[in-house]
């Protein structure tokens, strides 16, 4: 597998506080990676620096060989537009904690509104597109409901099929589940089981271990910025090597 997702040194401030600290990770395509971490560890704030909702303050981060944010000429980096940027982070998919669908569409809206709006593309095509990844994650019956007759796992569910309409090479999850109730986690960690089978490249910030466990093929701890342990979800989560990890797996199972 070749890699999909490379970052070297990626450093976040946000005024004097240092988010991220020389971060240097590799995905390849195909790998589900999933990352762990106390809050305010800047879990988060990579996965918005890889999709480009922050710019990095030093180093860099390249997704399928393409450099992100930054043109380079020769020895000199410029600055991308912020129209050039929007192309790159079509590469992405991202599918945050809020669901973040539009109350006013229908759930075929929603999904249907990216590929027509912002790709361009026949509205006659997307809309099977859309109607096959309702299917995906058993919502087809729902197309014509709105957010607001949904649960949260379905409207979950339909922010993930939103996500997939765009054909991104990428699927980025940013704790997911983490405003659910918990009778629903387990429908939407089904329909993201099923990508990962499917062969999606997923970066996933997760608090559940048990997915992590099932799913990942690595397992990143972070802490105050910076990457403390990684490994295989077993390394990670039954024996890791760093006390702080260690610590971390022994109050999240407690």
């Amino acid at each position: 597998m070749s890699a999909m997702v490379v970052a070297v040194d990626v450093n976040k401030y946000f005024g004097p506080f240092h988010a991220l600290q020389n971060v240097s990770l590799e995905i390849k395509h195909g790998e589900v990676l999933c990352i762990i971490g106390p809050s305010g560890s800047g879990k988060s704030t990579l996965l918005r620096c890889i999709n480009q909702l922050e710019r990095i303050d030093a180093g860099a981060i390249w997704i399928d060989d393409e450099l992100v944010g930054f043109r380079q000429d020769g020895n000199k980096l410029y600055e991308l537009t912020d129209a050039q940027i929007a192309r790159q982070r079509l590469a992405s998919g991202m599918v945050f904690q809020r669901f973040n669908l539009f109350a006013h569409m229908t759930v075929l809206e929603n999904i249907i509104e990216g590929p027509v709006i912002v790709q361009k593309r026949a509205k006659a095509s997307v809309i099977p597109e859309a109607m096959a990844l309702l299917e995906r994650v058993g919502l087809a019956d729902k197309k014509d409901a709105y957010p607001s007759e949904l649960s949260g796992g379905q409207q979950q569910r339909i922010a993930i099929a939103r996500a997939l309409a765009m054909q991104p090479k990428l699927m980025l999850f940013d704790e997911p589940t983490s405003a659910l109730d918990p009778e629903l986690v387990s429908e939407v960690l089904s329909v993201m089981r099923d990508l990962a089978t499917s062969g999606m490249t997923m970066i996933v910030v997760t608090h559940e271990l048990g997915f992590a466990r099932e799913v990942a093929h690595r397992v990143v701890f972070m802490d105050h910025g910076r990457i403390v342990e990684t490994g295989t979800p077993h390394d990670i989560l039954s024996s890791p090597k760093q006390k702080r990890t260690q610590d971390f797996i022994a109050a999240v199972l407690s």
